[in-house]
């Protein structure tokens, strides 16, 4: 008895960069906000709001390509991980936009635990989509 993968239809590649960006973008974001919260240097929190600045900006194109991708998949039957892991990305990045404007504070008042719960939660979700994304295979026994 072996075991055959049957993929689904994988990411186009861009888009898989586009979503990769949008990913790392926002943990460097999380990874800036604890190293400020311990050291209290400005400059990770500028460094905070610039990650997730062009990760809101990376997110948009990607954005933009899942749900014409989500779009089109609705011709060819039910689209149910790409519909989780386009809502989940989708709050992940509307909680990245709350969050850049919540960056956009002076000194502490930028991260504090609003701003670090923001990444956290922003964070996760973008992990949780991307992994709902690359993980579209199907494992089946073969006789």
């Amino acid at each position: 008895m072996t075991a055959a993968v049957n993929r689904g239809r994988p990411l186009h590649p861009l888009h898989a960069i586009l979503l990769a960006f949008l990913v790392s973008l926002f943990t460097c974001a999380l990874i800036s906000d604890i190293a400020y919260l311990r050291s209290a240097e400005i400059q990770w929190s500028n460094f905070s709001a610039w990650l997730i600045t062009g990760g809101l900006v990376f997110g948009g194109f990607f954005g933009l390509w899942a749900i014409i991708d989500l779009a089109l998949s609705f011709r060819h039957g039910r689209p149910t991980r790409k519909l989780t892991y386009v809502i989940l990305l989708a709050v992940a990045w509307f909680l990245g936009l709350a969050n850049a404007f919540h960056h956009s504070r002076d000194a502490w008042s930028s991260v504090g635990t609003g701003g670090l719960l923001l990444s956290i939660l922003s964070t996760v979700l973008a992990l949780a989509g991307a992994w709902i994304a690359f993980s579209s295979s199907k494992v089946r026994e073969i006789a």
